[in-house]
């Protein structure tokens, strides 16, 4: 029986290609990058010559390299897939060791490369962004980047303007910005590619896209777990580094966007450079009235005792922020007014990510009840239950006049498209290997958005704003502990 259905529809030709994954034994790849690869080449997708380098810093052990990657390409939500799909695969497998990032390291990867002269090398940099400088240094100084070259940078980028401006400076001396792909996996999510869909091919919606018709904006991403091993890198970059910085500002951008002139990677990445360059800065006066940060403390999670954020990184001094909203604004005509209300949090009651549109209330009540109209919403839920819904109110069937209540119609995902879709990483590094940079983030685009977040952290600085203490396992800092002003950040969650 075949893993799934292959659709020739859905063919591309594609260049051969090498990608080199450098971090090649680490989480990310073994979870995300190899099996994406495996799903797309199982598809029928990559219906081309290619070969996968893991770069390690170790010496090789291939056996338990592929102990460690085969659960991980054994079993999807739909189906188990056969020990000669998962063999063919781990053939396309080459395991190579490079300590450092010098040419006498390099000297295997080089002469592996120049057996196929003929490919695209794709580098993809699952490493912490001090070693993309390095690294790029070291393929240009071994003569391994040319002109179908492509380089695939992870997150961070940077931990301000000046740190971004410098990788890029550094990633430039070798690549330039078309052969550059700043990767973000939440901009491969279907319901993220369907927002553009939803936006700019249904009048409904797109004649309603505006201040006119929208009261708020909601963009949130809880997360039930804390820290877990990321705590040398998370404390260094706290929430909104984390997560504003790139995902939930990159997901503004697309509720937020003009329609483009057409759907082309500059044309698409052009009008999100506006969005950002239209958001209204925090100050010193409107940081504590637009703004909360809290870090998690001691409480119950999922029914276990958990510790605080101090215990996770036995740092007991940390100012780090395990929590943040933000109330801002996007400066345009569309949006006069409208308020993008952006949350993300550790240690919450549960995980989602979801953006809510807010309508405005009819302008007038003809029912006799006089029962509050509850505003409509257009609710996008990212994960983990990929679905949308529109919440409209519904006349409660029966006789004795005019009841009604809000009903949601729902697109579910799972319900409507019994076939597996691809995951986020498969459709991103797909577009890579095809050379589409639509989904990813411009240099300009990146500068923008550093210069918005620095409008933050500095306000935060000036100010001397503290964290607000909130219990594991809630949805962080509650009513009673912020002030009048600050309510609408635990009013506004929709769980």
């Amino acid at each position: 029986m075949k893993a799934q259905i292959k659709n020739n529809s859905h063919q591309e030709r594609f260049q051969p290609f090498n990608i080199v994954v450098f971090g090649g034994d680490g989480d990310l790849s073994i979870r995300k990058i190899l099996p994406a690869i495996f799903h797309r080449d199982l598809d029928g997708q990559l219906n081309i010559a290619y070969n996968v380098i893991a770069i390690t810093r170790k010496d090789p052990d291939l056996k338990a390299f592929q102990a460690r990657l085969i659960p991980f390409l054994e079993v999807s939500d739909h189906h188990k897939y056969s020990r000669n799909e998962i063999e063919k695969f781990l053939n396309k497998l080459v395991l190579i060791k490079a300590e450092s990032p010098s040419p006498e390291a390099y000297t295997e990867l080089k002469a592996f490369l120049e057996k196929f002269p003929e490919r695209q090398n794709i580098y993809y940099y699952s490493t912490p962004s001090s070693a993309f400088g390095p690294i790029t240094q070291t393929l240009k100084t071994c003569g391994l980047v040319n002109k179908s070259s492509k380089v695939v940078l992870e997150k961070p980028l940077g931990h301000s303007l000046a740190s971004s401006n410098a990788i890029n400076a550094e990633i430039t001396l070798a690549f330039e910005e078309h052969q550059i792909y700043r990767i973000d996996h939440y901009l491969g999510k279907e319901t993220v590619q369907n927002l553009m869909v939803l936006r700019f091919a249904n009048n409904l919606f797109e004649r309603a896209w505006n201040a006119e018709n929208i009261e708020s904006v909601q963009i949130t991403v809880a997360e039930s777990l804390g820290v877990e091993k990321r705590a040398s890198y998370y404390d260094q970059s706290g929430a909104l580094l984390d997560m504003i910085q790139n995902h939930l500002l990159q997901l503004l951008c697309l509720v937020a966007m003009e329609p483009p002139v057409a759907l082309e990677a500059d044309e698409v990445r052009n009008e999100k450079l506006k969005v950002l360059k239209a958001l209204r800065p925090l100050t010193k006066k409107t940081i504590e009235q637009d703004t909360v940060k809290g870090q998690y403390t001691r409480g119950i999670s999922n029914g276990v005792q958990v510790n605080s954020y101090l215990e996770d990184i036995e740092k007991y001094e940390s100012k780090t922020e395990t929590f943040v909203a933000i109330k801002t604004y996007v400066d345009n005509w569309r949006w006069k007014g409208v308020p993008f209300m952006l949350r993300t949090g550790k240690r919450m009651i549960k995980r989602y990510s979801e953006i809510v549109i807010n309508f405005r209330e009819v302008k007038h009540n003809i029912f006799p009840s006089k029962e509050k109209l509850n505003n409509n919403k257009l609710i996008i839920r990212l994960q983990p239950e990929e679905r949308i819904e529109l919440i409209q109110m519904t006349k409660i069937p029966g006789p004795g006049g005019y009841r009604y209540k809000p009903i949601a119609l729902k697109l579910d995902y799972n319900d409507s498209f019994k076939e597996r879709f691809p995951e986020a990483y498969e459709r991103l590094i797909v577009d890579v290997i095809r050379g589409n940079q639509t989904l990813f983030m411009r240099q300009d685009e990146l500068q923008a958005a550093w210069t918005w977040i620095e409008s933050v952290t500095s306000s935060w600085k000036s100010s001397g704003m503290p964290n607000v203490l909130y219990e594991a396992g809630t949805w962080g800092p509650g009513d009673d502990i912020l002030n009048e002003n600050e309510s609408w950040i635990t009013k506004t969650w929709r769980e």
